[in-house]
């Protein structure tokens, strides 16, 4: 579940770091009002958080990855 989450969150970061580098827009700072408010700054850490948990999938065998999933879906 913890992988679903964090993955969720960095395809969440990925979006929002395009939109900046095309348009110069930031989605989560235009959200939650601007880059230095509270609930920003927490999305950037779990964002952040999220991405060096999924440095670990990388690092993880393909069988280890096919046994946690349940009802024959791969987390």
């Amino acid at each position: 579940m913890l992988d679903k989450i964090s993955l969720i969150l960095v395809v969440i970061g990925a979006l929002n770091w395009g939109s900046i580098g095309l348009f110069q827009f930031d989605i989560v700072a235009w959200i939650f009002g601007g880059q230095g408010a509270v609930v920003s700054r927490i999305i950037y850490t779990l964002v952040a958080l999220a991405g060096i948990w999924c440095l670990s999938l990388l690092f993880r065998e393909n069988a280890v990855l096919a046994d946690t999933g349940s009802d024959d879906s791969i987390q």
